[in-house]
């Protein structure tokens, strides 16, 4: 087997972005005070009022005790309030703080800073071909290793939202 020039893969090329791409988001959320993943409970804790954690972990796609700690350090930082169920002791929801509802309202820009940041110097067409075959790549992935396509990258084939220029 001949040893691939590295600086010609694409998985070398994609790790390198991805790595990047998490050290970007990560800054940006450092200037809000927050961590990567915290962010992501707060858009969904602002979209959906007072879920329980069960609700929380499976719409974050991720386990218990993963969501009963990011919810504890933001209500550390009064962003959010636990509220134990008057009926069942057992059963926890989550709530915005008004602290929290500001924070997550920060965060509407981000995503968009974050993509120009990504984009930049590519046109639309660029754009749209480099989702494309990021989404086929995935696919490719998720079908190799047995997994479900998520659904995200299944279902998002419809590149008509693509309106904004990259600065």
């Amino acid at each position: 087997m001949a040893h691939r020039d590295e600086e010609k893969s694409i998985g070398t090329a994609l790790t390198l972005a991805a790595r990047l791409h998490r050290a970007r988001i990560a800054e940006l959320l450092s200037d809000l005070d927050l961590y990567p993943g915290q962010e992501q409970a707060l858009q969904y804790l602002s979209a959906h009022e007072s879920p329980t954690m069960g609700e929380l972990a499976e719409a974050l796609n991720v386990k218990a005790p993963t969501v009963s700690k990011t919810i504890a350090r933001l209500s550390q930082q009064s962003l959010v309030e636990r509220k134990v169920g008057e009926n069942d002791g057992r059963l926890v929801r989550v709530g915005l703080t008004q602290a929290g509802r500001d924070r997550a309202a920060a965060l509407v820009g981000l995503a968009d800073h974050i993509e120009q940041d990504l984009t930049r110097g590519l046109d639309n067409k660029d754009r749209k071909r480099l989702r494309r075959l990021l989404r086929k790549a995935a696919k490719n992935l998720a079908k190799a290793s047995g997994r479900p396509a998520v659904s995200e990258i299944a279902d998002a084939d419809d590149d008509s939202d693509d309106d904004f220029e990259a600065a």
